[in-house]
């Protein structure tokens, strides 16, 4: 028989990023971040900022599993939370109930935390926009979730077709968010000059009338083009 689960396990210390690192990828835009991965890393394109105007964040990732329904574990991700956080919030995707409304999203600001994340759905969008943090989700629903668990918090997720672990950077703009594994984040850091150089550098050519990039041009000139009638 199967044992009945805690209503919630807590990790509350996780190996965390320094200041330096977090502000070192803070107002990068993601698509570097993405390009620093190697293409990839980026939630899915559903999970969107409430407001354009406050969609820019970087912090560290504070996950929690509230599963379909339930917000146990949101909230008890805001005790855990400490300042600079973002609190990641898997729902199974579950689109039927929100998963937070503004009055938590006041207490996560209240916390120090600079943005909510979710695959679900959230509420209260008039309050929510005068919270006025960071806030993505799948969308907005005026249905109510149920307090009950089992949820976990500080615990590996997958969110958005990515894995999450706390102790990650998150990062977020009007184009998605953007997981850093923690593992990779010193190294994201070292690629950004070549990125950041390499996009300056192909944008001066567009403002001066590049109209075909050069490496699409050797392709075209190359014997792997066959051009037929």
């Amino acid at each position: 028989m199967i044992e009945d689960p805690p209503l919630l396990k807590i990790r509350r210390s996780f190996p965390r990023p320094t200041p330096e690192q977090v502000e070192s990828l803070t107002a990068v835009p993601t698509g570097y971040l993405v390009d620093c991965l190697e293409g990839r890393g980026a939630l899915h394109h559903g999970i969107k900022p409430l407001q354009e105007e406050t969609a820019s964040f970087c912090g560290v990732a504070l996950t929690c599993d509230a599963g379909p329904a339930d917000n146990l574990a949101a909230m008890a991700a805001l005790d855990v939370a400490q300042a600079g956080d973002v609190i990641v919030a898997a729902t199974d995707a579950f689109k039927d109930t929100a998963v937070i409304g503004d009055l938590v999203l006041g207490m996560a600001r209240n916390k120090g935390v600079v943005a909510f994340v979710t695959d679900g759905m959230v509420r209260d969008q008039t309050g929510l926009r005068t919270v006025s943090l960071p806030c993505f989700s799948a969308g907005i629903t005026p249905n109510s979730p149920a307090r009950n668990g089992p949820g976990t918090v500080g615990l590996p997720i997958t969110l958005g077709g990515v894995a999450v672990n706390s102790g990650d950077i998150v990062a977020g703009d009007i184009d998605g968010v953007v997981v850093v594994p923690r593992e990779k984040i010193a190294d994201v850091i070292a690629r950004l000059p070549a990125i950041r150089e390499a996009e300056a550098a192909l944008e001066a050519k567009v403002n001066e009338g590049l109209q075909v990039p050069d490496f699409i041009r050797e392709i075209l000139a190359s014997d792997r083009v066959k051009e037929v009638d």
